[in-house]
């Protein structure tokens, strides 16, 4: 186990830094970049020249987008992220580590609960599913899945708005807390404003959920289907076992060992923010942050951020390879 993790890791290295270079280019090779988003109606009103935006531009290192342009700027970040220096955020002019570390927690608290109301709902519901197969229940959760699978983020975020936050009023529509409430420093307070926060958060997670359990509940139907039509089940049933003894006992457990490669992708969700729900409810977590620095074209964000998804990614990746091989005794790591 130790050589293979050891192995892992340095292969992980090289892939890391084939996700560098492939992200970097791309985000130096956009039409446009920090310095043309940040002048533009500044040069557009002739308030800067064009030299005045060369010279900025000289200045962020964006000058020279050729080939070796491009590598020279690279491997410059290079050198400074192996000395533990992201740089400087253009967009939010402070170290890129430190406005990820202070952004990341709120979105890590929505998809932390998200992801455990998903699997709360998802798994039932797709054994359920395949324990009533070709069922009112069955096509009922199936075409609920179809739904959650089919509807983008943000037309589905756009008609919970409307419904529950203009027509019945019950919740806000974007933020954290109420811009006029104040709260008292003491524990009443906290927990005034605790309440607050969690009245914001309603609806984007409850959006999350909705559109994540699709495709959880497809994977648990379809494992479990598999499941049960092994030799094994037949011969629980055979031996007169009760059909809930079979179902929970015995297939469930074996339904719940594909579901360790969701491991691979949990991780980098949770730290990662989700970028087009958080862009819509207005909620300042990472992900909001992240598509704010995307569209602006701030290269020392975009890298930091990426490459942390990255990281967790791989780190969730061998996560679950282990994890496969402790739920699953017949899977050896070589």
């Amino acid at each position: 186990m130790f050589k293979y993790i050891v192995k892992r890791l340095l292969i992980s290295i090289i892939i890391l830094l084939g996700v560098s270079i492939i992200i970097y280019t791309m985000v130096r090779l956009m039409p446009t970049d920090f310095v043309d988003t940040k002048y533009a109606s500044q040069l557009s009103s002739g308030t800067i020249t064009q030299a005045d935006i060369d010279h900025f531009k000289e200045l962020y290192g964006l000058h020279d987008n050729s080939f070796g342009g491009i590598m020279k700027g690279y491997f410059t970040w290079l050198g400074n992220m192996l000395k533990g220096d992201f740089g400087i955020s253009f967009k939010y002019e402070k170290p890129v580590g430190q406005v990820i570390a202070e952004n990341m927690w709120i979105s890590f608290a929505i998809a932390l609960v998200a992801t455990i109301l998903q699997f709360a709902i998802s798994i039932p519901l797709g054994i359920s599913s395949a324990t009533h197969q070709y069922s009112i229940r069955d096509y009922t959760v199936t075409v609920f899945t179809m739904i959650g699978l089919s509807l983008p983020t943000y037309f589905f975020a756009a008609i919970v708005i409307k419904i529950f936050s203009v027509d019945l009023g019950w919740f806000p529509s974007n933020g954290l807390i109420y811009p006029t409430a104040s709260y008292p420093e003491n524990f009443a307070g906290a927990m005034a404003k605790f309440g607050d926060i969690l009245h914001h958060l309603t609806l984007p997670i409850f959006v999350s959920v909705i559109l994540s359990l699709g495709g959880l509940m497809r994977y648990t139907r379809t494992n479990m289907l598999e499941v049960l039509n092994t030799d094994y089940i037949r011969t629980a049933r055979a031996k007169g076992l009760s059909e809930k003894k079979v179902i929970y006992k015995h297939a469930f457990r074996n339904t719940l060992i594909p579901l360790a490669t969701l491991l691979a992708g949990i991780l980098p969700g949770l730290f990662g923010g989700m970028m087009i729900t958080e862009q819509v409810f207005g909620i300042p977590g990472i992900g909001n942050k992240a598509y704010i620095a995307l569209k602006d074209g701030d290269v020392p964000f975009i890298m930091g951020y990426n490459m942390f998804l990255a990281v967790l990614t791989v780190i969730g990746t061998l996560l679950s390879d282990i994890m496969y091989s402790i739920v699953d005794p017949r899977v050896k790591l070589k």
